[in-house]
């Protein structure tokens, strides 16, 4: 766990060292609150629903754009070959460099909380819902984060490896968007692998164990196969 640490305490760091963080977390904020005060008078609701329908689709193309570098610029530039020659385990270094990342979608998600409390000031927000929305959010953060650092395991180009936990991302986001055109004996499983059936659940404040073991499945397989990854490369 201390080796865990060190490297997702270098890793944050390194967000905040350059323009990254700010560049991503203002567009993220922009664009998220365009779409919720733009909605918020003309619903009339003092809901988070609008917030619930925009942030999925901003993580299809933010998170890959923060995954892309966390593996493939250390291959690229050779850094990974350094980290080979401490005592940490592949699993070590996936996990420090996911947590670093996923502490920045934390931070990201923190700031829209003033939107929360904004809803709150007009209406009586049903509060428990508006906390498990966010449950939902962060596990499916999480998720989309596993896939890209799968994604940025298996090149040392930063570019190749957005793109691919790209189109990842989105066939998870539309799985269940295109059951309708799909023969009834696939539509059940393409509504279980989408994403965001399982976050809409989750956002209509019923955390059901089922959804979760799906977050957590993507989570682990997504990890795996990037320490698989990254194991093959050492061998190498």
């Amino acid at each position: 766990m201390h080796n865990i640490m060190v490297i997702a305490r270098r890793e944050f760091k390194s967000y905040f060292d350059s323009p990254v963080a700010y560049i991503v977390i203002t567009f993220f904020l922009i664009i998220a609150g365009y779409f919720f005060t733009s909605n918020l008078f003309l619903s009339n609701q003092a809901d988070l629903r609008t917030l619930w329908g925009i942030i999925p689709l901003l993580f299809v193309f933010f998170i890959p754009a923060i995954s892309m570098k966390l593996l493939a610029d250390e291959k690229k530039t050779g850094t990974i070959e350094l980290l080979y020659t401490y005592p940490i385990r592949d699993s070590e270094i996936v996990l420090g460099k996911y947590f670093a990342a996923l502490f920045l979608l934390g931070v990201m998600l923190l700031f829209t909380v003033a939107y929360a409390f904004t809803v709150n000031s007009l209406g009586n927000m049903d509060v428990g819902q508006a906390i498990a929305g966010y449950i939902g959010l962060i596990l499916m953060a999480a998720a989309y984060l596993a896939i890209g650092v799968f994604a940025s395991s298996v090149t040392d180009n930063q570019i190749i490896a957005f793109i691919l936990a790209l189109f990842i991302s989105f066939f998870f986001f539309i799985a269940d968007k295109i059951i309708f055109f799909l023969p009834s004996g696939i539509a059940g499983i393409f509504e279980y692998l989408g994403i965001e059936y399982h976050f809409q659940n989750i956002a209509r404040g019923v955390i059901d164990s089922r959804n979760v073991l799906y977050f957590a499945s993507l989570i682990f397989f997504g990890l795996l196969l990037a320490s698989h990854s990254l194991s093959r490369r050492r061998g190498d």
